[in-house]
């Protein structure tokens, strides 16, 4: 044995099935950097309500994570959880709730995300503190992304008074401290986007334009990849499916096929999804699709690994910390 348990666990337990593949594409995570690589990570499903920050948030401050596609969900709930995950409430028997008893839910101020329940107060906290920048932005004719707002609110410090939790389980705040950009598409359907059109409705904020657009956030991702592509091979590393992958994965084909510029496709892809493969759920698309969609070549490691995100992710990330 070594003074790496975990590592040694799965080199010795994780030799078949979706076992094997997981052990695999940790070991080609770890080669992909040991060979000079970069990586973006895409987050979908309730990462950050599940505290994927623990482990994510290592990664990043040990630098093996270098840019992140998330939902707006996974980008507000990594602040929600960490000025409020005290007053979150579990609910362990979440399979079995009738009607009723997620109507009292509802009724206690409680916004269940499986078997965890955010309290609409937080939302609330938050609300005031972002779309005061929202506002201030719209006056001045300027704008931002959504990542660029919170981390300007971790850098005037506001909410520091309210953390509930380590920084150091933070991905978002990791992400601010390295740097890191962090996309959104769709950043409209979460919580703050709902209310940042409310307030807009309200005149309460003057423009929707405070908030960048979506094609904004696909330029700065096709420049981010041209400049980061210039001197490293470019890994794609997707839990769950959704948006917040398929926006990132196509920042390649949209500067091969439509900006007519050479560059190296993804250099590496691995998918953790509990979705079968099946007719048209991009969720349960094998790897090899994406061939044909200019994103990955057929020489491309891949890996696609049908299990709980919340089991596997922090696995790997532990193999790539070495641990």
């Amino acid at each position: 044995m070594t003074d790496s348990p975990i590592s040694d666990f799965l080199e010795t337990q994780f030799l078949h099935f979706n076992a094997r593949e997981t052990l695999d594409a940790a070991k080609s995570y770890r080669k992909h950097l040991s060979d000079g690589g970069k990586m973006l990570i895409s987050l979908g499903g309730a990462m950050s309500t599940g505290e994927l920050g623990i482990s994510l948030a290592r990664m990043i401050r040990e630098d093996k994570v270098h840019a992140i596609s998330c939902t707006g969900a996974n980008l507000e709930e990594d602040v929600f959880n960490l000025v409020a995950h005290d007053d979150y409430r579990i609910v362990p028997n979440y399979r079995d709730l009738s009607p009723e008893a997620e109507t009292e839910l509802l009724n206690q101020g409680l916004n269940r995300v499986t078997d965890t329940c955010i309290p609409e107060s937080v939302m609330r906290h938050i609300e005031d503190n972002f779309m005061n920048v929202c506002a201030k932005l719209a006056d001045a004719g300027d704008s931002l992304f959504p990542f660029e707002i919170f981390y300007k609110l971790f850098e005037t410090k506001v909410l520091e008074p309210h953390f509930q939790i380590p920084r150091e389980h933070s991905w978002l705040l990791a992400a601010y401290e390295k740097g890191i950009p962090v996309y959104s598409p769709g950043w409209e359907d979460s919580t703050l986007g709902n209310i940042f059109a409310a307030r807009v409705m309200e005149q309460r904020i003057s423009s929707h334009h405070a908030i960048r657009t979506g094609t904004e956030q696909m330029e700065h991702l096709v420049n981010w990849y041209l400049k980061s592509e210039a001197n490293s091979s470019i890994g794609f590393f997707q839990i769950a499916g959704g948006i917040a992958g398929d926006f990132a994965i196509c920042a390649v084909p949209t500067i091969i096929q439509d900006l007519q510029k050479n560059i190296g496709l993804w250099g590496y892809f691995a998918q953790i999804s509990d979705s079968t493969t099946s007719y048209g759920s991009y969720s349960g698309a094998v790897p090899n699709e994406k061939i044909t969609w200019c994103k990955l070549e057929a020489s491309t490691p891949k890996f696609m690994i049908n299990s709980d995100a919340s089991i596997v992710a922090p696995l790997i990330f532990a193999y790539v910390l070495g641990d």
